[in-house]
């Protein structure tokens, strides 16, 4: 009976570890690349737009060029608010039920089972629909609010997902601890969960915030691809010239990219599509360093480590 050879059986295994370990570094050095040759070349390509002041603060041309986007740098943020502030209360207080009072039976399954479907769905289909119940049947029209409430459908199943992952990783312990405290389930809740779990929580709701401060498709078919010429003095709500007004069309960033380069005419059509598209990837950008930060700094405050 041959003998086991041990070194040449070590050899052979570092090999494999070797080429197994050349191979994901490949792989994930490529993505790294492409992902790095995206940004690099927008920015570069829109960089001298992101310091003209008259670029990020003046309006839109429809036929000569100079043309600016502040109108649509305006809506991109008031939609993002308004989306924040209707689908964050309803993703955390969901989350909370999911996690710590839905019993474990067939229903919970089928809502589960509901949001992870909503969640991967399209967003040109949340669009349509949006389109066909709140701007034709509700009668809104092509306005922030029915943009603000399709974005709401399909940032929902995103937050409530994170919120409730966020929730079950706090450790069982502290749970039983609040508990035999004499804590009852929701006080243990606020008292205890949430505010263990608040750092995953808000990076999860700046992570989802950029993604829908990129959003396009949704937003043809509910908010629109107009942008009226907004007056900051303007307290009249019902005037399509007040920026506060939720009833009033709202052309955004992204959508603005593409109906230029779909519909434009002016001259500089590459230069404004170019800078417009730097600008939201710095927003976005900035929204992905933002979430780090202060999921850090609150995991630090939070939890002393």
């Amino acid at each position: 009976m041959a003998s086991f050879d041990m070194s040449a059986h070590v050899r052979r295994i570092n090999r494999q570890d070797r080429i197994a370990t050349g191979v994901l570094v490949g792989i994930a050095a490529f993505v790294m690349l492409m992902l790095a040759a995206i940004v690099i070349y927008i920015l570069v390509a829109g960089a001298p737009k992101l310091f003209d002041l008259n670029f990020l603060t003046g309006k839109p041309q429809q036929f000569k060029e100079g043309g600016g986007i502040g109108p649509e740098l305006f809506n991109s943020f008031y939609l993002l608010v308004l989306t924040l502030l209707i689908s964050v209360p309803l993703s955390l207080g969901a989350a909370i039920f999911l996690s710590q009072y839905a019993p474990d039976n067939a229903a919970t399954a089928v809502a589960k089972t509901a949001i992870e479907t909503l969640s991967s769905l399209p967003s040109v289909v949340v669009g349509l629909f949006g389109f066909l119940f709140f701007v034709l049947y509700m009668g809104w029209g092509f306005s922030i609010i029915a943009g603000a409430v399709a974005l709401t459908m399909f940032n929902i199943p995103i937050l409530v997902r994170v919120i409730q992952q966020a929730l079950e990783d706090v450790p069982r312990s502290q749970r039983d601890a609040g508990l035999a405290m004499g804590l009852t389930r929701w006080e243990t809740t606020i008292h205890v969960l949430l505010p263990a779990a608040m750092p995953a929580i808000v990076t999860g709701v700046v992570l989802s915030a950029g993604r829908v401060f990129g959003e396009a498709a949704a937003l043809i078919f509910t908010a629109g691809q107009s942008a009226p010429v907004l007056d900051f003095t303007c307290l009249d709500f019902s005037s399509p010239s007040c920026p506060w007004n939720v009833f009033r069309p709202a052309e955004t960033l992204a959508v603005h990219i593409w109906k230029i380069n779909s519909e434009g005419v002016v001259p500089d059509l590459t230069a404004i599509s170019n800078g417009t598209a730097a600008v939201l990837m710095v927003c976005i950008l900035a929204f992905n360093i933002l979430a780090r930060v202060i999921g850090k700094y609150l995991e630090r405050r939070l939890t002393s480590e």
